[in-house]
């Protein structure tokens, strides 16, 4: 056993002062669909709904070890950190410091003051994360407390690593491939080191949304890239620069073994896991599962991983989640309508749409001075084929349209 593989193995046995093993559960409606022998590691199902904990835990208790007179910590998070944090926080108890971005949803800022209670103060600072983390570390600095870093950082590294060494417990055998979701690349380095050490003929791919693709950045450019803009919609992995220590420890990976999952699709299973299994996840949490559409012809017949790394989903953002589902499987379209201003046509565009077509939002502005009106619409069907009768049938009675559906600048201000 390497020193690694080794150290990861004491720090999972500590683990189990705070909570017991995630269960690695076979999931039947995967393994049909794919051919293969699907588990899910349910880190979805810790303390805190997600993996952060183990790293936050680890850190802290090797820090304690080193240095017992360390009793203040400081982190800047805008949710799962924090709360792996503030849970840790309140078993050692001692102080912790969380910096939140002020437009952090209110249900996760009083999940961590809940999991630290009077042990953790939350202070909210700026409207972005970067301005947030900048408080946190001049801050820190100031009061001589210790910043736990979210994701670059060794023993954080080694704190998730040891989801390997269940996997490995549990399962009893080498999985032939694990999926694991990128971020920072906490998560990932820290397993797939683990696991590269223990069982070398174990595959890997890597999953990041495509809004946030830092890791495949990081590899077309030898180093740790920033990106210019950041989707945020998948909260939980939405990294603008992967870190340096993460980065040297995934420099091996194979740019083709990233896979870029489209966030709206990523909504698709989303809405598919908790329809069909109840299982509640985050956007970051679906991604493992997501990308198994892009390897299914690599896994017939094998034993496959995925971590599920999160469930920290709040249901107000439920609607929005469905919608992008929709849009993505082409169930649901808007578009601009040019409507002739004249009486009946309303009700001649109207008899155009089939049974299973539903108008789902129209919005009419008619100008008086004109011989056409614009109309906003979005309709829902069953079968994205109806589009094809629907837009065909449009175009002989003289309707003319634009499908403003996936045009991002339109859509962002008008739906």
């Amino acid at each position: 056993m390497t020193d690694f593989s080794a150290t990861v193995r004491t720090a999972t046995a500590a683990l189990r002062d705070l909570f017991p093993e995630t269960p690695l559960q076979r999931n039947d409606y995967l393994s049909d669909r794919y051919g293969a022998d699907i588990w899910l590691k349910r880190e979805d199902l810790t303390p805190v709904r997600s993996f952060k904990l183990r790293g936050a835990f680890n850190a802290m208790r090797k820090i304690r070890e080193r240095d017992p007179s360390q009793t203040h910590f400081v982190c800047a998070s805008a949710g799962n950190h924090a709360q792996g944090m503030a849970f840790s926080c309140r078993h050692y108890g001692v102080r912790g410091t969380i910096f939140m971005p002020i437009t952090t949803p209110q249900q996760k800022i009083a999940k961590t003051r809940a999991f630290g209670g009077d042990l953790v103060e939350v202070v909210l600072v700026g409207d972005y994360f970067d301005r947030t983390l900048a408080s946190a570390q001049a801050w820190c600095q100031e009061q001589g407390a210790y910043f736990l870093a979210p994701f670059d950082d060794d023993d954080v590294i080694e704190g998730q690593a040891s989801i390997g060494a269940e996997i490995m417990d549990q399962l009893g055998k080498a999985p032939d491939m694990v999926v694991l979701s990128v971020g920072g690349g906490g998560l990932a380095s820290g397993v797939s080191r683990f696991l590269r050490e223990v069982s070398p003929e174990t595959d890997f791919r890597f999953v990041e949304p495509t809004g946030g693709a830092s890791l495949k950045a990081a590899l077309g450019a030898g180093a740790p890239h920033r990106l210019e803009t950041v989707d945020s919609f998948v909260d939980g992995a939405a990294v603008a620069r992967l870190g340096d220590r993460t980065f040297a420890a995934l420099s091996w990976v194979n740019p083709e073994n990233v896979i870029l999952c489209p966030e709206d699709r990523i909504c698709v299973t989303m809405v598919e896991m908790l329809n069909v299994e109840g299982v509640v996840l985050e956007p970051a949490g679906a991604m493992a599962i997501d990308a198994l559409d892009d390897v299914a012809d690599q896994i017939a017949g094998k034993t496959v991983v995925c971590v599920v790394s999160g469930g920290n989903f709040d249901f107000e953002r439920l609607p929005e989640v469905k919608e992008r589902a929709q849009r993505f499987m082409g169930r649901k379209k808007y578009f601009i309508l040019r409507m002739p201003q004249r009486p009946g046509a309303l009700r001649d565009f109207l008899m155009i749409l089939g049974p299973d077509d539903d108008i789902a939002r129209f919005e009419y502005m008619k100008k008086s001075a004109r011989n056409f009106g614009s109309i906003l619409i979005g309709i829902e069907t069953t079968d994205p084929a109806n589009f094809e009768r629907l837009f065909a049938e449009m175009e002989v009675q003289g309707f003319g349209y634009r499908d403003i559906t996936h045009d991002a600048t339109l859509a962002e201000y008008l739906i």
